[in-house]
């Protein structure tokens, strides 16, 4: 009964006024806000609310959308950001947000990523591949020497927020070489200053085979966070590492996967971009 006047008496406040507390919420608190009764749908559902979820740089990002970004209301907005991907930067750059918070997740394409002896036709090809949001993707035909690097600026991200880089990838049936151990790592780099941030990780784009002994004799101590894993669109993922962006001004964040050691020959890999996502929950 307490709890039904307190709806009551929150309901009879102007629907301005509701919608301004709503914006203070999170967009999962909107939608159900929205289901208490008519007025507060109204009032959830205004673009006071949907604005405030919305990146403060909202209108920047769309205006350099490859393709035209048409939405009647800030809630449809919202929600096209999270269920499509938007091609950015001549599209080798994708944008989504992530339906919980609103936060950026950015992917760079294998054209925007540094490849060692990438533009090498012996080495790499280049090429369309169906399942790719991009128009090209990087693929492995033989190396030993594997180096893959890409950068952003720190100030695209979301503010106050962890962010975890993947390395988005497929592999052919008769790939090899790529069950050995790789290092990762994401760092920051400053224009003044080399790298002051991250370290090194152990990780595996395939399943170490029983040739190379006991993964503990390799060093690696939590293997199961580092195996390569499938994602709901058909590509797979490995995680490279974490940054946390406070005030998006510290400069450069760099992503990295390194096989420079053993330097055995690996084909196979196919590279769609770095992805660079919030990590949540």
């Amino acid at each position: 009964m307490k709890e039904e006047n307190e709806i009551l008496g929150f309901s009879a406040l102007p629907e301005g006024c509701i919608s301004y507390i709503i914006s203070f919420t999170s967009p999962k608190d909107a939608c159900i806000a929205s289901a208490v009764s008519l007025g507060f749908k109204s009032a959830a559902e205004s673009d006071t609310v949907w604005e405030r979820f919305l990146p403060p740089d909202y209108q920047d990002i769309i205006a350099k959308s490859v393709s035209p970004v048409i939405c009647c209301s800030k809630k449809e907005l919202y929600f096209h950001l999270c269920d499509s991907t938007l091609l950015l930067d001549g599209g080798k750059l994708s944008l989504r947000l992530s339906k919980p918070s609103g936060k950026k997740c950015y992917m760079l394409c294998a054209r925007k990523l540094y490849i060692a002896w990438g533009d090498n036709p012996m080495y790499w090809n280049w090429k369309t591949q169906r399942e790719s949001r991009f128009a090209e993707v990087a693929e492995l035909l033989i190396v030993c020497w594997l180096e893959i690097c890409g950068k952003m600026q720190t100030r695209m991200l979301s503010l106050k927020t962890n962010y975890a880089a993947y390395l988005i990838f497929k592999t052919h049936q008769n790939s090899y070489g790529l069950d050995y151990s790789s290092k990762a790592s994401v760092k920051l780099v400053q224009q003044i200053i080399a790298e002051v941030e991250g370290e090194n990780n152990i990780v595996y784009l395939k399943q170490p085979t029983r040739r190379h002994g006991r993964l503990r004799q390799l060093g690696v101590k939590k293997i199961d966070g580092w195996l390569a894993k499938e994602r709901r669109d058909g590509w797979m993922e490995i995680e490279l590492g974490e940054y946390f962006n406070d005030k998006g001004d510290e400069g450069d964040i760099q992503m990295q996967l390194l096989e420079i050691e053993k330097l055995h020959w690996k084909g196979g890999l196919i590279i769609e971009g770095i992805e660079l996502r919030p990590k949540e929950g």
